[in-house]
């Protein structure tokens, strides 16, 4: 069965398990009991074959679950199915008590066992499997990977879980939380999340695209488990530690991508041997003309290329996209302004000084602050 399919079924199965036991087999027991009254052992064995099929054709489906392929959206009905035939097993202990009926309990009694056992073997599965999910297309705009938001969910589902996974794993209440099984689950999913993140930051051909892919995802990772019970497992400690891994990347990020534009506003490598305006077009300031038009017109070309691309990059995170697009406004603006106004005025006097300082830093600022919207651009930059 499809798996949507499947799920609706085990939902309505959960559901006549419960109206069976609590409503028709104890209803079919009082009236058993009230017809047979005083006639053993008819009044059992008659119970037992009335009752029998129904049980069987439950206790079946129930078993053909539990024996299924594990995978990991299967955990939770199972954890659902296995709670259920734990709360039921003390009425079916009343409701089948007698010797003809023994084998119904022991039944019972099995399914329960295998979907503790099926279920624990599929939360014990969980971290190798993400750990090598081999997903090979990379999200073009370094957003948030479905494996993260799937992976994060179905952390929070656990811990919706705790008390079941207690009973399942028969840990004693008294344990802390921070030194139960599931805290070490926890640690090692969220572990075999990042191995897998960092193999699918390689696919990336751009390094930069890479660390904001890396940055959005342990980001999620960090908000989401500061919101949920997962921080009071990984602790306070975890949170840190990935705040400033994220902290990491943003500053590789702004390291690989802007520092050769960066480069193009800086001083070194102007200066020319003599003075005087010549016929090469050195100036009196010792500063060549012919290399501030290059240096001009490389950096116009190289901030171009990177508006035009990582406008389509995305950081969904409000916060981050702001504190990102600060980063590169901190460091690029300044070096803009100081270049424009030592070498700004030495263009005027030449043919179509608009060719090469293109841009003012108030223009610069406002297409900086398009970055990252994973839209196409707003501002057409100027030719």
């Amino acid at each position: 069965m499809q798996w949507d399919v499947l799920d609706g079924k085990i939902t309505s199965w959960i559901q006549f398990m419960r109206i069976a036991v609590k409503l028709l087999f104890s209803s079919e027991r009082k009236l058993c009991d009230q017809v047979f009254h005083g006639l053993e052992p008819y009044r059992e064995t008659c119970f037992s074959e009335v009752t029998g099929n129904s049980v069987t054709m439950l206790l079946t489906f129930g078993e053909s679950i539990a024996k299924s392929k594990r995978s990991p959206e299967k955990l939770f009905v199972l954890l659902d199915m296995y709670e259920t035939m734990r709360e039921l097993f003390p009425e079916v202990e009343i409701i089948f008590g007698g010797k003809p009926s023994a084998s119904i309990c022991e039944a019972v009694s099995g399914l329960t066992q295998r979907l503790a056992q099926t279920a624990e073997e599929t939360f014990n599965d969980f971290a190798d499997a993400v750990e090598k999910d081999v997903t090979k297309t990379p999200v073009q705009d370094g957003t948030v990977h479905p494996l993260t938001s799937y992976v994060i969910n179905y952390v929070k589902f656990l811990f919706d879980y705790q008390v079941t996974l207690r009973q399942l794993f028969g840990e004693d209440e008294m344990v802390e939380p921070a030194k139960s099984q599931l805290a070490a689950a926890t640690v090692k999913i969220m572990a075999a999340l990042q191995t897998n993140l960092d193999g699918k930051s390689k696919l990336y051909r751009d390094p930069a695209l890479a660390h904001v892919f890396l940055m959005n995802n342990i980001h999620y990772m960090v908000k989401s488990v500061r919101r949920s019970e997962a921080k009071d497992v990984l602790g306070e400690d975890w949170v840190q530690r990935h705040r400033r891994i994220v902290q990491q990347h943003a500053q590789n990020y702004k390291r690989v991508a802007w520092s050769k534009v960066l480069q193009s506003l800086s001083v070194q490598g102007l200066t020319s041997s003599g003075s005087g305006l010549g016929n090469e077009g050195s100036m009196s300031t010792g500063v060549s003309r012919t290399m501030l038009k290059d240096r001009f017109k490389t950096f116009n070309f190289q901030f171009e290329e990177l508006y035009q691309r990582q406008i389509q990059w995305f950081v969904p995170d409000v916060e981050l996209r702001e504190s990102l697009r600060l980063t590169v406004a901190e460091v690029l603006l300044p070096a803009y302004r100081s270049f424009l106004k030592r070498f700004g005025s030495l263009m005027d006097g030449g043919k179509n000084p608009q060719k090469y300082v293109k841009y003012t830093p108030e223009q610069l600022d406002t297409m900086l602050g398009e970055l990252f919207e994973g839209s196409k651009p707003k501002t057409e930059p100027r030719r």
